[in-house]
This record gives structure tokens, C-alpha cells and sequence, in this order.
């Protein structure tokens, strides 16, 4: 910016647009043209005057638009930042003749140089006035526009409260520090992490003894045990009178009649007679009941149940107190299989993973007929006279045990090629033959053959996919032989002549899987009907089923109020219409005509 003396001559300072306008209007020959009057000098006043000169800027030969024009000025109204100031010489006075005008510069620009022709930005007077003559008034009209909001904004000092109030901020940011916030414990959340995931090495930790845990379920010594009630001194007045009406009814000989069945009109007639009262239902032992057994005897209801951790547990069904039950301990583990003796009913048989007891209810003992280191999974009577009986084990192999040989070990076992043996059942007419369930296989064997290894079957019976959890035959001929299988079917086999391989005579669809917590189904035969056998439901209501060997469902024992579980073991009365059921709580139903 360049303030020019009063009375001197200010060169022009032209643009670069202004120069090329400039040289098109100069004539070629060289001669400059003549100025008018109304270009002639300018005398200069008495004082200063500040004119913005705006300086286009072209680019590739286009105009660029004049976008920010001013930039901040001061309180005394300074230069416009990036834009440059001039000091106009103020006009001739009024009626002053015109002078010569001002020779031009020769280099164009500097700060003597003349007024550019576009950077007035007045639109008052004529082009000659304002020194414009190229622009049109709406030009000039624009450039005032642009000029005055310029000012106004520079009065404004917009820039330099931003720059204030943004060093203020940024001034207060930097000497503030946050402090974060403490987290509460209870929100603080622990990942867990495996001592595996952490390679640590487990800590080995001794566990204290409880007192009272080590004799919740003690140990069972060998040999004969005194047949005492758990909790209860010895010849109490209750056990007393258990074991004697144990007796009593053993001493009654049943009625030899003959077994035949009744039509199946009759016999579903009973079956429907037969319900469950609330004195009907008592918990006999502790555990999961996974066998059960029924007196034979007519004159009253007397039944034994074993459970998951070796009890034995006696109920007299018709004595309504709470004496009527009562729990023994002769094993140490499951009972898995328990008869009364056919020919002597005060005899209760009873099979343990490690031994075979015989409770003699006339000498008050639970005497041993065999232990094995082996374990053992069921067993049946040889003959009527329950001197001997098959044996069998869950490695797969079977034995022969004599009651009459002195001692407690095993006559002959036999390797049958099981990989495991569930259930052994001797044929109600040819004693010699006996069926075996095991995994997949379920087969027939003759006793009188059988040698430690190379057994052959008298007969197969095919079909099974999955294990068998049970197999027997009909009660009264053997004629009919059913099985449970884990691929939830019932088979029923014509085993009425034992052939090589033997085929299925009827297949009933079943829901079989009864799971962890709950002891296998097992089929049986009602020993009144030949034809007709009983089985655990998983159905709801929870029922027991009576089938037709057929397959065809002939009735269902339920009970809404008093039966509310799976009775996955069930036992039939050999002569009365009593049906006993248990489940996995310790829990008898039993099941009679009212």
C-alpha cells in the first residue's frame, strides 16, 4: 500500500487483465492515443483517501470468483489481510479545469504505479468518474457490496474473538485432567478361567471327613449276617413281629391247583378290578428299587424290595403303621435280582454285584451261597427245589451254583461269548435250557453242555439292533419268549420249537428309554396268563402296561393321585390279582382288587 503526496502524480498499477484490455486499445504504429479531458490529471486534496484495490486472478485464462475479499481488520479500519490497500489522490475540485493525466508507468505495477481500472468499487458518476470504463454498473454495484460486508465484518472482529475463545479452550483442556471414575466392586465382573486354560498345576486339597459319612452306608462283612433291620437294636419287639409273620405264611402251603388261563374277556375284566389306594403306597427302601419280589403266599400281601446301595427292604402290605416296613443292609452294592424260593417261600434269595445271599427267616441269617470277585448281574432256579441255580455275569459269562456243596464257590462257569450278560431265565418245563440276554445277542443254552469255553447256542433269537435289557419266557409251557431291546421295541419269539434260529412272531413299538436315573425296563409274564406279559411307560399319566403277545395293549394301570412316577421294575402275584410296582425313589405301588 502506497499513501501518495498531495499534488503528485500517482502511476497507474494495472492488473494483469487491465494490461491485456490496455493493449488491445493501443494502436500498433506505436502512437499513443490521445487522453480526454475527463482523463487528465487528478489534483490531489487536501487529504488522504484509502481505496481497496481488488486484484482478479485468472487461471488458464478463466476469471477466478471473488470469494473472501477482506480479511480481519483492526479498530482504525487497517489493511485487509491477503489483499492490497492504495492511496487514491482525491479528485479535482469542483469546476476545476481538467489536467493531463498521469503518464503510465513503463513496468505496469509497483507502488507508484497507476489505479487499476477494475478495483473501484464505487457505482456513482460515470465509468470517467470512477476510473472503471470497462466494468458495467452492475459490476461496480457488486464490487460496493462485496466492499461495505467486508467492512462490516471486519468490524465485527469475528476472527479474533474465534482465536480467543478457541486459545481459551484449549488453555482450560490442557489444565483439566479427568479423573476416572472408581468402579464399584459389585459391578466388577471376574472371568473365570479353567486352572487347565491357566497351566496350572491342580491343587491337591484333602477333603475333611464329615462325621457320620463314612457310616451312612458302611461296609457288609462276609459270611452270615444276622437278619437285623438297620437303626433298630437287636430282637426288637418290631422286627419280631415281621419275621414272624414271615414265617407264618411261609408254613402255609399254597393251593396245588393247576395252572390254566382264563379267557381274555375274564382275565381283562380282573385287570380292570385291580386299583390303587393311598395305603397302597409306601417308600420300602432308600434308593432306586432295581429288583422286587412277591410272597406266594394267598392269606396276605408280602413283598421284598432291593435297592441301588444293597438294601433289602420288607413290607407287609396289609399292616397300615408305619412297622410294617422295615429296611435291611446284607450287601454292598445293587441288588440286581431276588427271588423267593419256590419250594420254600422263607427262604429269600437275593444277588449283589459280589455275592449271593439266602435270607432264612427261620434261623433270622443272611447267609452266603457264593462270592465272586467277578461281578454278577442275575440269576434263576435250576430246579423246583432252588437247590441249584444259573448264574450270570456281567463280563459276558455264566456259572452253575450248588446250595448243596459246602462252601461259597461256584460249581462250573462258562464262557457263552457274551461281551456282557443283563438277564438269565430257566424254561418252566425243560429245565435244562436257559436263555441268555446280553448286548445285542439273546440265546438259548443247554446246561448239560456247557464247558469253560466253545459254547454253542441251542437257538438265536435275531432282530435286536441294540442292547437287551431283559429276555424271559411264558410262564406256564415257555412257549413264548419277550425281550426289551434299547431301539424301543418288544419282541415276542415262538420258542415253542427251539431251532437254530428262531424268528420274530410279534414287534410292538415302545418307548424304552428310561435314561440315567432310572433302572432298565424289564418285561415279565403274568404267571395267571400265558399270553400275556407287563411292562414299565414312559407314557403320561405314568402307567404300567399289559400286552397281548400279539403286540395289542389290553390295559393300563394309572393312578393321577397316587401314581406319579415311572415304575420301571413290576412284579405279578403267582395266583391273586396283585400287581407291584417299583420306582427310582424307593417307592412300592401295589395294585389290587378292591
Amino acid at each position: 500500500m502506497a499513501l501518495s503526496e498531495p499534488g503528485a502524480a500517482v502511476p497507474e498499477e494495472l492488473s494483469p487483465l487491465s494490461q491485456q484490455r490496455e493493449q488491445e486499445r493501443t494502436p500498433s504504429g506505436g502512437a499513443e492515443p490521445r487522453r480526454g479531458p475527463e482523463q487528465g490529471e487528478r489534483r490531489a486534496g487536501p487529504g488522504r483517501q484509502l481505496r481497496v484495490l481488488l486484484t482478479p486472478l485468472s487461471v488458464a485464462g478463466r476469471r477466478m470468483p471473488q470469494k473472501r475479499l477482506l480479511g480481519a481488520y483492526d479498530g482504525a479500519g487497517g489493511e485487509a489481510a491477503g489483499k492490497r490497500l492504495r492511496a487514491e489522490p482525491p479528485g479535482p475540485p469542483p469546476g476545476s479545469p481538467p489536467g493531463p493525466a498521469p503518464a503510465a508507468s513503463p513496468h505496469g505495477s509497483g507502488s507508484d504505479g497507476g489505479w487499476d481500472a477494475e478495483s473501484d468499487g464505487s457505482d456513482g458518476g460515470g465509468a470517467a468518474q470512477d476510473g472503471y470504463p470497462q466494468l458495467s454498473a452492475y459490476e461496480r454495484k457488486r464490487l460496493k457490496n462485496i466492499t461495505e460486508n467486508a467492512k462490516f465484518f471486519a468490524a465485527l472482529k469475528l476472527h479474533e474473538s474465534a482465536a480467543r475463545l478457541h486459545k481459551i479452550a484449549t488453555r482450560g483442556q490442557s489444565n483439566v485432567t479427568k479423573r476416572p471414575k472408581p468402579k464399584k466392586a459389585e459391578e466388577e465382573t471376574v472371568r473365570r478361567r479353567s486352572m487347565r486354560l491357566q497351566r496350572v498345576e491342580p491343587s491337591v486339597l484333602e477333603v475333611p471327613t464329615q462325621p457320620g459319612a463314612e457310616e451312612e452306608y458302611p461296609q457288609v462283612p462276609d459270611g452270615p449276617l444276622p437278619m437285623v433291620p438297620e437303626n433298630q437294636v437287636e430282637n426288637s419287639k418290631l422286627t419280631e413281629e415281621l419275621l414272624a409273620t414271615w414265617m407264618k405264611i411261609s408254613e402255609m402251603k399254597p393251593n396245588d391247583t393247576e395252572k390254566h388261563m382264563c379267557d381274555m374277556k375274564r382275565y381283562q375284566h380282573s385287570l380292570n378290578s385291580m386299583v390303587l389306594s393311598e395305603d397302597n403306597v409306601r417308600k420300602v427302601v432308600k434308593n432306586r428299587v432295581c429288583s422286587v419280589a412277591i410272597h406266594p403266599s394267598e392269606s396276605l400281601i408280602f413283598v421284598a424290595a432291593g435297592d441301588k446301595y444293597g438294601h433289602i427292604g420288607l413290607w407287609n402290605v396289609d399292616c397300615k403303621s408305619e412297622e410294617g416296613a422295615h429296611v435291611f443292609a446284607p450287601h454292598n452294592y445293587s441288588v440286581n435280582c431276588m427271588h423267593f424260593s419256590p419250594s420254600n417261600p422263607a427262604h429269600l434269595l437275593s444277588l449283589s454285584h459280589d455275592v449271593l445271599r439266602c435270607g432264612d427267616v427261620t434261623r433270622a441269617i443272611f447267609d452266603e451261597i457264593c462270592r465272586s470277585e467277578e461281578k454278577l448281574s442275575s440269576f434263576d432256579f435250576l430246579e423246583d427245589n432252588a437247590s441249584t441255580a444259573i448264574v450270570g455275569y456281567w463280563d459276558g459269562s455264566v456259572a452253575v451254583v450248588d446250595r448243596r456243596t459246602p462252601g461259597t464257590s461256584l460249581e462250573l462257569s462258562a464262557n457263552i461269548g457274551f461281551k456282557l450278560t443283563r438277564t438269565v431265565h430257566v424254561h418252566p418245563v425243560n429245565k435244562q435250557y436257559f436263555i441268555a440276554a446280553g448286548s445285542v445277542d439273546v440265546r438259548i443254552y443247554d446246561v448239560r453242555y456247557l464247558k469253560s469255553d466253545g459254547n454253542k447256542p441251542v437257538s438265536t433269537l435275531n432282530g435286536h439292533t441294540k442292547s437287551v435289557a431283559s429276555a424271559y419266557f411264558s410262564p406256564v409251557t415257555g412257549n413264548r419268549v419277550v425281550t426289551v431291546c434299547a431301539d424301543d421295541k418288544l419282541r415276542v419269539y415262538d420258542t415253542s420249537s427251539l431251532s437254530s434260529t428262531i424268528a420274530v412272531l410279534s414287534t410292538v413299538r415302545h418307548n424304552n428309554n428310561t435314561g440315567r436315573w432310572l433302572t432298565r425296563f424289564r418285561a415279565i409274564w403274568d404267571p395267571k396268563q400265558e399270553d400275556c406279559f407287563v411292562v414299565g411307560s414312559m407314557a403320561r399319566p405314568r402307567q404300567i402296561e399289559v400286552y397281548q403277545d400279539t403286540g395289542k395293549l389290553l390295559h393300563s394301570f394309572y393312578n393321577i393321585d397316587y401314581l406319579g412316577s415311572v415304575c420301571s421294575i413290576n412284579v405279578v402275584h403267582p395266583s391273586k390279582n396283585i400287581l407291584v410296582g417299583g420306582n427310582s425313589s424307593g417307592r412300592l405301588h401295589v395294585f389290587k382288587e378292591q
